[in-house]
């Protein structure tokens, strides 16, 4: 059993890409049960009024395509990860800034935060020093609230659709 591990792990290595650790490929299993396509639309989009949207910094919007050009960079896989869990939890944040606590959408997202908590267990072994200085530079620019920061309005259906597409781009190999 460990030399098919190892295995894999060596095939992984060839590859380029980082294998992610189980605790992370669990963890990423219940957040895409949770971001099911109906709950997705029930709690984001028909429990919210027409066309609202959330006030988030131009970083937090985290799409394939910015996955794609950040990969081309040769930034490593483990660091895209470590990215998309601080741009996917501060958004899932910013969707529950905004409701009251009786609102439809707020259990449903009180488990999405819990889900990324869990998940930030895993990722607090990485230091912003361990990663690549443009993923760095990202991850603290969201987590600054500043005035040089760009504000965008997005719907909080997309900040989920985003987040499952990424997540699937960057957990669907390794897990």
């Amino acid at each position: 059993m460990q030399q098919g591990y190892a295995a894999v792990l060596c095939v992984l290595a060839v590859l380029g890409l980082e294998a992610a650790a189980p605790g992370e490929c669990e963890l990423t299993r219940l957040l895409q049960d949770k971001l099911q396509y109906e709950m997705r639309l029930q709690y984001m989009k028909h429990y919210f009024p027409i066309d609202y949207t959330v006030q988030v910094q131009y970083e937090e919007v985290l799409r394939p395509s910015n996955i794609t050009r950040l990969r081309n960079g040769t930034v490593s896989e483990a660091a895209l990860r470590y990215l998309w869990f601080h741009v996917s939890s501060q958004a899932v944040l910013r969707i529950r800034e905004v409701l009251p606590e009786k609102h439809p959408s707020w259990k449903y997202t009180q488990e999405l935060c819990q889900l990324f908590d869990a998940l930030g267990e895993e990722y607090s072994k990485y230091r912003q020093t361990d990663v690549e200085a443009v993923v760095a530079d990202l991850v603290k620019l969201i987590h600054s609230a500043g005035a040089e920061s760009r504000n965008k309005a997005v719907r909080p259906k997309a900040l989920l659709d985003n987040c499952l597409k990424v997540m699937r781009m960057l957990y669907g190999v390794p897990c």
